[in-house]
C-alpha cells in the first residue's frame, strides 16, 4: 500500500508516495503524477527497498513551476536532492523509466557522490532516439502525426478526461508488444497520468538540446540498463550504446517486450531488480 506524504524543501513542498522496506530508492518521472495507486513500474522495487514515488515539479500537489526553465531535468536534479537531504539521507539510489531513465542518467552525473545505483530503463542518452526511423517520436515514423495530435490534445486543458484516457491508451497500445498484456495492466492499480505542461516543455524544449552522450563515461555508480527488443519509443540501440560508454554498466535486453518490460515480461523483470540488489 502506498502512503502519501508531502515534505517541506529548501525548493518548495514536495508530494511523494512511499512503500517497502530496506534502502531507499528514489522514483519519477519528467512528465507523470502519480497518486495513492503506486505505479507498476515502482512496484518491484518494494519488495527490495524504500521506495519514494515523487510527483516532480509541477505534477500532483508539488510545488508548482515559477518559469518553465524550472521544469527542465538539471533542476529536476537540484529538486531531488532538496528532498534527498530533507528526508535525511546520505545517499539513495535512483531508478527510472523512459524520461525518468534519462533524468536518471543527468542525476549521475550532476551528483554522482548522492546515489548508490542507478536504473535506466527503455531510454536514451541523447535526442537521436527521436530521428530514429523506428520510433514513433520520428518524423519518417508511421504513426508521427497521430502521436503529434495526441499531445497537443493532452497538453489542451479542454480535453475532457474521458477524452485524455482514450487518448492514453491510443499512445500506450503503439507501445505494447502485447495488446492483451496492455489490456491486463489496465484492471490493475496503477498511476501515472500525463501532466500537460510537463510533457509541453519537455517535447519543445528539453529534448531539442538533450545530449548526454559524451558525459556517460564519467559515470562511476553502478548502472543498470533495461530495454525492450521492441521498444516503439526509445529503439533498443540507444540503451546498448548507454551500456556501451558507461563504464560500470549492465545490460538486459527483454525479447518480448515494447517500452514497457516491467509489465510485458514482469517475473523476469522482477528477477532482473531482485538480481541487481544483490550485486
Amino acid at each position: 500500500m502506498w502512503k502519501q506524504e508531502f515534505l517541506e524543501t529548501e525548493r518548495g513542498t514536495f508530494e511523494y508516495f512511499s512503500a517497502g522496506m530496506g534502502e531507499p530508492l528514489a522514483i519519477t518521472h519528467m512528465y507523470m503524477a502519480f497518486d495513492e495507486r503506486g505505479n507498476l513500474f515502482a512496484n518491484p522495487f518494494t519488495n527490495h527497498y524504500k521506495v519514494y514515488l515523487i510527483n516532480i515539479r509541477g505534477a500532483g500537489q508539488s510545488v508548482t513551476a515559477d518559469h518553465s526553465s524550472q521544469l527542465s531535468m538539471k533542476e529536476a536534479t537540484k529538486d531531488l536532492e532538496a528532498i534527498r537531504a530533507a528526508l535525511g539521507l546520505e545517499k539513495w539510489s535512483f531508478a527510472g523509466h523512459s524520461t525518468g531513465g534519462m533524468l536518471a542518467l543527468q542525476y549521475a552525473i550532476n551528483f554522482p557522490h548522492s546515489l548508490t545505483k542507478i536504473v535506466v530503463g527503455c531510454a536514451s542518452a541523447s535526442n537521436a532516439y527521436a530521428s530514429h526511423k523506428n520510433s514513433i517520436y520520428c518524423s519518417e515514423n508511421k504513426h508521427f502525426s497521430r502521436i503529434v495530435e495526441i499531445m497537443d490534445l493532452l497538453n489542451n486543458s479542454d480535453t475532457v478526461q474521458e477524452q485524455r484516457q482514450k487518448l492514453g491508451y491510443e499512445w500506450a497500445l503503439m507501445s505494447y508488444y502485447s495488446a492483451d498484456k496492455l489490456n491486463e495492466s489496465m484492471k490493475r492499480p496503477n498511476s501515472g497520468s500525463t501532466v500537460g505542461e510537463n510533457l509541453d516543455y519537455f517535447r519543445k524544449v528539453e529534448v531539442k538540446n538533450f545530449d548526454l552522450r559524451n558525459q556517460l563515461n564519467n559515470i562511476k555508480v553502478p548502472t543498470y540498463i533495461y530495454a525492450g527488443k521492441y521498444d516503439a519509443q526509445c529503439p533498443v540501440e540507444f540503451s546498448i550504446e548507454m551500456a556501451d560508454h558507461i563504464p560500470s554498466s549492465q545490460l538486459k535486453i527483454f525479447k518480448e517486450s515494447n517500452h514497457h518490460p516491467y509489465i510485458e515480461e514482469e517475473e523476469k523483470f522482477r528477477e532482473f531488480v531482485k538480481n541487481f540488489k544483490i550485486c
